[in-house]
């Protein structure tokens, strides 16, 4: 049996009594009271409770304000003490505060344990701040919930990204990202440059340095997601030790930030209309004129100008009259949308290409896909367990081969056995089977016509 993971920095970074942290972080939190949402992801400082607890607890106090009980935290924080490569997990059955245990989700772990780069390092938690300095602040705001803690070293913002995808869950997940700001600069250099990484932040940088902010990898992770997801951060507020309990010479910069669910790639009536036109246009374009179609991202709303992946499907008189898309996201939602609105018209090697006649009545269906997210499953039956009906779109990848199913195939196919089956048969795969090389992918779409 593996030790619960003891508080390193009580007493220190915040009281040792029980009653006395409770006290102090409750005042904290009642001084921050808000009617603002609470947030699905944050990134919140981590400094000692009198220099940057005033901060983290304008994040905290709207957790408070969850409509759906939080129940599990995702908690990501640098690694102060040692040098690694990759994201260190713990085995620990809990981590302990003054206040109590809390509990390690370690079904969670077993399940981020398969990407690249995760894996159990004790050392890493042993007397790391950066993770146990919120956790007072999570115990006095949540009732009952599981923690997936996370020292984030030398990882790829990709690493964390993915991360991110197998653990974001709905809204019984929250996501926080610990770092502080600049440090050790005088006061005014310090308001100058953390103002600069603010707005990089919060314009979703993903090359976030160690100068800027100590935890800069996993900023980096969250805002790389945030890309793939079309979701944005905002700024709470930001301040530095010089404005709480310490000097003015060498100070340590902090910044809070909120990511809500209500942004995740929302598209509201009228922008779905607007990418429709999009797709017409484009094609319009190509039967109309020899000049190339270029699209100028400065005459849409910011929703489009996030990286998304998409699909285009033509429909005539009810038949499939082209199908193109992308499974990752690699370029603005307008531009992808208008790329394969034309490859779906005329680049579909299954049909001739599409006349003007025809664009006349064609049908336009646009599919919006959320980022693909691994399967860990390792047979065929397993698969089919996991898969949702009419919800999860699918990709199979085996020996090489590669295809896809999106969700509206599921009309065509409700059964889940003909629908893999079927699925690895267009991949050129056998219909039944399962190999080493394996690799299925589910996502959603937001589809509209």
């Amino acid at each position: 049996m593996n030790p619960v993971r003891k508080p390193a920095i009580a007493g220190s970074f915040y009281p040792g009594e029980a009653n006395v942290l409770a006290r102090e972080v409750d005042e904290l939190l009642a001084t921050a009271a808000t009617d603002a949402p609470a947030p699905k992801a944050c990134i919140v400082p981590h400094a000692g409770h009198v220099y940057s607890g005033q901060l983290a607890a304008m994040v905290y106090a709207r957790l408070r304000n969850a409509t759906t009980p939080i129940t599990r935290v995702v908690l990501l924080g640098p690694s102060h003490q040692i040098a690694f490569r990759g994201i260190a997990t713990s085995n620990a059955p809990a981590f302990q505060t003054p206040l109590g245990e809390v509990p390690v989700d370690h079904a969670a772990i077993k399940e981020i344990e398969r990407l690249e780069g995760v894996g159990a390092r004790e050392a890493a938690h042993a007397t790391e701040h950066s993770v146990e300095v919120h956790l007072p602040f999570l115990q006095r705001c949540l009732k009952n919930f599981q923690l997936v803690p996370l020292v984030v070293g030398d990882a790829t913002p990709a690493q964390v990204a993915d991360v991110l995808e197998v653990l974001w869950g709905g809204p019984e997940t929250l996501v926080v990202v610990s770092s502080d700001l600049s440090h050790f600069h005088d006061y005014d250099t310090a308001r100058t440059q953390d103002a600069r990484t603010s707005q990089r932040i919060t314009g979703l940088a993903t090359d976030i340095s160690g100068e800027e902010a100590c935890g800069c990898h996993p900023i980096n992770g969250l805002t790389t997601f945030a890309r793939r997801r079309g979701i944005g951060l905002s700024e709470v507020d930001t301040c530095n030790s010089g404005d709480t309990a310490g000097d003015r010479v060498r100070v340590v910069g902090y910044g809070a930030y909120v990511m809500t669910d209500d942004q995740a790639g929302s598209l509201g009536t009228a922008e779905k209309q607007q990418l429709l036109y999009v797709a017409r246009g484009a094609i319009h374009h190509k039967l109309t004129s020899r000049d190339d179609y270029n699209i100028n991202l400065d005459h849409f709303p910011e929703v489009f100008k996030v990286d998304r992946a998409a699909f285009v499907t033509l429909n005539l008189g009810g038949t499939l009259r082209g199908c193109i898309g992308s499974l990752s996201a690699h370029r603005a939602l307008a531009a992808d949308v208008a790329h394969n609105a034309q490859a779906a018209a005329f680049n579909d090697s299954r049909f001739k290409p599409l006349t003007l006649a025809e664009l006349r009545s064609v049908e336009i269906h646009v599919s919006v896909l959320s980022p693909p997210a691994p399967i860990s499953v390792d047979s065929h039956s397993a698969l089919l367990r996991e898969l949702r009906p009419g919800i999860d779109g699918l990709i199979f990848e085996e020996r090489g081969m590669r295809a896809t199913y999106l969700p509206s195939v599921w009309e065509q196919l409700p059964d889940a056995d003909t629908f893999v089956s079927q699925l690895r048969q267009k991949a050129g795969l056998p219909a039944s089977g399962w190999d080493e090389s394996t690799r299925v992918y589910r996502y959603t779409t937001d589809e509209f016509a």
